[in-house]
């Protein structure tokens, strides 16, 4: 289990997080839900090792502390994060930057099946695996990134805004594709403003608001909690 308990983190003088606890199960998906500014990529960040938590924070994954743990050794432990903007190298082709994302040590023996399974989830990106990335679309690269993560063969895998800016087709591609690596057996922690998307393929969620956590539950709950529909995005939001 990947358990995050009370993390606070500082910009100086800013805080960003203010002791928030939440925790993702073996297998199990789990959704952040908040507005920008809540606070949701600053605890991506933090669980990646790119941002330095304060005070009481604490951060386990089975049980082993990993908070404080440098960035590039957080995927020894089964932890993949797809950022927010993608961070894709757009002058390598796809095959190179999946092959990128294979160089932790526990997934270098399973280089060949990951890249089969990549390319099982996004057909599209095994018929252009010699294509340079920034001749891509959007929702092609946003596949890539999510790919070259897959790459490192994660027990859990980060994701900071999948879906932002994609055209509404390409979102339903690309959770089709995350519902198949939820099949794997991958626990996928969230971060979302595509509320409804989001709840579909989740089973638990949070609400966080000016860095703190101001409310949970399952993704039924939410999806019908006014906190939700008023707060974030609208009620309308969560018919279309």
């Amino acid at each position: 289990m990947l358990e995050i308990r009370q993390l606070s983190l500082r910009y100086g003088r800013h805080l960003a997080l203010d002791e928030v606890s939440v925790t993702v199960g073996e297998g199990e998906t789990v959704v952040i839900l908040g507005a920008n500014g809540a606070g949701k990529s600053s605890l991506l960040k933090s669980i990646a090792g790119l941002a330095v938590p304060n005070g009481k924070s604490s951060i386990t994954l089975g049980g082993r502390s990993i908070i404080g743990m440098p960035a590039h050794l957080v995927p020894e432990t089964g932890i993949a994060l797809v950022p927010e903007g993608r961070g894709v190298f757009g002058d390598l082709t796809v095959e190179e930057n999946l092959l990128l994302g294979a160089n932790p040590r526990r997934a270098r023996a399973e280089e060949t099946s990951r890249r089969q399974l990549v390319f099982d989830l996004f057909p599209r990106l095994g018929e252009r695996r010699g294509q340079l990335v920034r001749t891509m679309s959007g929702g092609e690269q946003q596949m890539v990134a999510i790919g070259r993560a897959l790459m490192s063969n994660p027990r859990y895998l980060l994701l900071d805004e999948p879906s932002l800016g994609l055209a509404p087709i390409i979102v339903k591609e690309l959770f089709a594709a995350l519902r198949g690596v939820k099949e794997t057996g991958v626990s996928l922690l969230l971060v979302e403003q595509n509320v409804s998307t989001s709840l579909a393929i989740a089973e638990r969620g949070y609400l966080l608001e000016t860095g703190r956590i101001v409310g949970e539950g399952s993704a039924a709950e939410l999806r019908t909690d006014p906190a939700v529909q008023n707060a974030f995005l609208g009620a309308a939001a969560l018919n279309n």
